[in-house]
């Protein structure tokens, strides 16, 4: 047994010494537990704010390491420190990578090659079925969907995921032996079956005010990228894509309809230099990785509604722009606008340029 495995939980559970800190005890100490076990003197010397180490005195007398190691092997939960092989590699390449993983299912190999996929709480029905398409072809292609486990995108993300028989990692907000939102508690289990929940947070302690954030660098740091399908200007999923930015990992986003708010995260990510998403092949050509579903076989177009159908029958005879549809159509623009970027998305239209559109064929 790893004898310092205790002292790096004691280290994490201590809300003051966060991953830059930590790294500078064990740079000092040589270990955790010495550090945890260092005179009082010695931390001071080495620059330890006063208040905090007085709360560090204070939290080391009523602490014991080993139980709570105890109490977490206890609960089925795996634990994974930094300098542990099965540390993910992306994750370890980010500057300010948690020192410890607390994990409920199995982190694999194969979940290196992972994008993220994350968006608004109260998503529409053009998010919902934008989400599901793409996260439908990602896994097509071999992809781990990582997101957050939240309301909305997140929770389609991963039930998308394991329904077409791929591989998903949660990412929470809280301890993984809890479930957040409660109404995930039937996700929560599937997602332990079919991949992993995991969380730097300790086990036992819910949600806090300001954690979302620090969760979110975890979620941009195991995937090669962050995908946002849908969001509000204020969206959490913008600092998703940001810390992916910052990390150096590539961002996606989808656009929606103007007459959206829910259109406002993708725009600015656009604006911003994200790559601008209309199928999967933009995200597989970006990242480099063969889209194994279309060399499968070639599609047949297909309308599935009535309101596509109309569509198809108007581009059947040539191309055309995006006012003579809503002129032909007598459709709203707005409406048809959806209904073509969504075509895109699935391969029935291209978008020539100028919104001219030509049926694919």
């Amino acid at each position: 047994m790893d004898q310092d495995l205790p002292f790096w939980l004691a280290f994490n559970v201590f809300t003051g010494i966060g991953p830059a800190r930590f790294k500078v005890l064990l740079d000092f100490f040589g270990s955790a537990k010495k550090a945890f076990a260092a005179p009082e003197k010695v931390l001071r010397k080495i620059g330890l704010p006063e208040n905090l180490l007085t709360d560090f005195l204070q939290f080391r007398q009523k602490f014991n390491p080993q139980k709570f190691l105890d109490e977490v092997n206890k609960k089925g939960i795996k634990v994974l420190t930094l300098k542990d092989k099965a540390y993910p590699e992306l994750l370890k390449q980010i500057a300010d990578c948690p020192p410890v993983l607390y994990i409920k299912g199995e982190i694999k190999q194969e979940d290196s090659l992972a994008l993220a996929v994350v968006g608004t709480r109260k998503i529409s029905s053009y998010g919902r079925e934008v989400t599901e398409i793409l996260v439908r072809d990602l896994v097509a292609s071999g992809l781990t969907i990582v997101s957050g486990m939240a309301r909305g995108v997140d929770s389609l993300a991963h039930k998308t995921a394991i329904e077409a028989g791929g591989r998903t990692i949660a990412v929470l907000g809280c301890g993984v032996d809890l479930v957040y939102p409660p109404e995930n508690k039937n996700l929560y289990q599937e997602i332990i079956i079919h991949g992993a929940v995991i969380s730097e947070v300790p086990p036992g302690q819910y949600v806090a005010r300001g954690i979302f954030p620090a969760r979110n660098r975890i979620i941009s740091g195991l995937s090669l990228g962050v995908l946002v399908t849908e969001g509000a200007e204020d969206s959490g999923s913008l600092i998703t894509a940001r810390d992916a930015a910052q990390q150096g990992r590539e961002v996606f986003a989808v656009p929606g309809p103007i007459t959206s708010y829910l259109s406002a995260a993708p725009s600015i990510l656009i604006k911003e230099g994200a790559k601008l998403v209309y199928n999967v092949s933009d995200i597989l050509d970006e990242l480099k990785i063969e889209n194994r579903k279309l060399k499968i076989e070639s599609k047949k177009v297909i309308p599935e509604n009535p309101e596509e159908e109309s569509i198809l029958k108007i581009l059947a005879d040539g191309q055309r722009h995006i006012d003579e549809v809503v002129r032909i159509s007598g459709m709203e623009t707005g409406k048809v606008a959806s209904l073509l970027i969504l075509m895109e998305i699935k391969g029935k239209v291209k978008n020539l340029g100028g919104m001219i559109y030509t049926m694919m064929r």
